[in-house]
């Protein structure tokens, strides 16, 4: 069976040490949109190329190529069986882009699994990180801007009926049990 499934969580939730997990059990690939536009520039690909120059320039790479990176990915043939999107969509825009690509690979509905965890465990989790970038701060606003843009997505996916809510406030391998009991059903 094909097996879709898209995490969405806050900075420092772990979301991806789950997703690599969960990745690594299924035997599907975990997919970031980080690791999209690397594997697309190290590979030279016409979109990938396209990033380069924009990041070569300092500019943030548009919305619209970030899709197409996306369109391209789930194309490949080691996502027949399934994938795990780290990250996206962060936009209700990026989650009907991202049906419509699902529609064109006759997928249907990916299981959509939001880590909650406490603002104030997200806080301590990333400042014990130590990056430098990771003041108490920065990482308050990252979560601000976090809970803004990425409401509508986790409603979205509510209203169609595909969210599950996951406890991410407890010991990994709990909230490893409970995602993999999610998938498996």
């Amino acid at each position: 069976m094909t097996k879709g499934v898209i995490f969405l969580g806050p900075p420092g939730s772990g979301k991806g040490t789950q997703a690599e997990i969960l990745a690594e059990l299924l035997n599907i690939p975990h997919i970031s949109t980080g690791e999209i536009l690397r594997s697309a520039i190290a590979n030279s690909t016409p979109l990938g190329q396209k990033a380069k120059s924009y990041m070569d320039q300092g500019e943030l790479v548009p919305n619209e190529l970030i899709l197409n990176l996306v369109r391209e990915r789930l194309h490949c043939d080691d996502t027949h069986q399934g994938w795990i999107l780290d990250g996206f969509p962060r936009s209700v825009s990026q989650a009907a882009f991202l049906e419509h690509i699902l529609n064109e690979i006759n997928y249907t509905s990916p299981c959509v699994i939001d880590l909650e965890v406490p603002d104030e465990i997200l806080i301590t989790r990333l400042l014990s990180r130590g990056r430098q970038d990771d003041t108490e701060e920065t990482i308050r606003r990252r979560l601000e801007v976090y809970q803004a843009q990425t409401a509508p997505v986790t409603d979205y996916y509510r209203q169609k009926g595909t969210l599950h809510i996951v406890d991410g406030n407890r010991l990994p391998e709990e909230v490893t049990q409970t995602l993999k009991d999610i998938v498996q059903n």
